[in-house]
């Protein structure tokens, strides 16, 4: 399964069914529920975040010398879903790619207390950019609804999991997304191998 909102099933699905391996693509409760039979995966995007944040920060390099903004205004706004570690490290990784190429940088974080809300994710963007603002912006969501705020506001975007080009024909720059086939071919040959 996908996403936190799939944990708790998963976990009683691995309790009914002893025998069958559960594998939760994210999530946090494997190591303290104990079951054989119950693993959490993820990857390590925090290294592709940092990737994207470097790319951020040359584009406000960028902004700054052709006097789009100036190196004070170099502000770029990140719009979270939760408070978890997942959620932490990804901006975290994000700012510290920015900062490494302009150290000018700054950010501001809120979040939306969902993964997925299109309405809430275009307004908590819109928010990072006419109040705060945010000449850049990037996201810890799933929808289009921040893609779609950079595009109203002319801001550049990062976004997540997939490209949001089609959304962001003018403010687009580029997307980190997770690689799943080698852990599911691996994941796949364990279980034909009879292996855990």
């Amino acid at each position: 399964a996908d996403s936190f909102g799939h944990e708790d099933y998963m976990l009683k699905a691995a309790k009914e069914f002893p025998n069958t391996l559960f594998a939760h693509a994210t999530g946090t409760q494997a190591a303290a529920a104990k079951l054989p039979n119950f693993v959490n995966a993820f990857a390590s995007i925090y290294e592709g975040r940092y990737l994207a944040g470097v790319t951020a920060g040359l584009k406000l390099n960028e902004m700054i010398e052709s006097g789009k903004i100036t190196a004070d205004q170099a502000k770029m706004g990140y719009v979270g879903a939760f408070t978890y570690a997942e959620v932490i490290s990804g901006y975290t990784s994000f700012y510290l790619g920015a900062k490494s190429v302009c150290s000018d940088v700054t950010m501001k974080v809120r979040y939306t207390g969902s993964w997925y809300d299109t309405d809430i994710e275009h307004d908590t963007a819109e928010t990072l950019i006419k109040e705060d603002g945010c000449k850049l912006i990037s996201q810890h969501a799933d929808s289009y609804g921040a893609p779609n705020a950079c595009e109203e506001n002319k801001v550049p975007n990062v976004s997540y999991n997939g490209s949001t080009r089609a959304q962001g024909k003018n403010t687009y720059i580029l997307s980190s997304r997770i690689n799943w086939a080698p852990y599911f071919e691996y994941m796949i040959d364990c279980t034909m191998n009879g292996e855990r």
